[in-house]
């Protein structure tokens, strides 16, 4: 799967990911200082699924005027955000086999909640 890490996303967790074999790219380390909606451009440009759990990143792709179509951003809504606390829902979003790609989801201990990105 093709990811892009947001910057708060913790470095265990996108090492993980990195060694089950997905191609992610980390905004602390290969997008420092760039902006939400930069880096929203760049997941969509490159078909990638943002990961984060800045809620702000998520109200920016509901608002985009060019709907998401290739790319989607998964919020995890996880207290503590802490590696151990985050693992099991990491996984359970890679496992979970959906079209991530023109949606918003939320990630809790609810379960998945999708809503399509942007205004059609």
């Amino acid at each position: 799967m093709r990811l892009l890490a947001d910057e708060n996303f913790p470095r265990p967790i996108v090492e993980m990911l990195r060694a089950d074999g997905h191609d992610v790219l980390w905004a602390r380390t290969d997008c420092a200082g760039w902006k939400d909606t930069a880096l929203l451009d760049l997941a969509e440009s490159q078909a990638r699924i943002v990961l984060t759990l800045d809620k702000d990143f998520w109200q920016i792709a509901v608002q985009r005027r060019i709907p998401l179509e290739q790319s989607g951003v998964i919020l995890f809504r996880v207290h503590p955000a802490t590696p151990g606390s985050l693992d099991p829902f990491v996984r359970a979003f890679v496992q979970a086999n959906r079209a991530w790609a023109g949606h918003v989801s939320i990630l809790t201990t609810d379960g998945i909640h999708m809503v399509a990105a942007g205004k059609r």
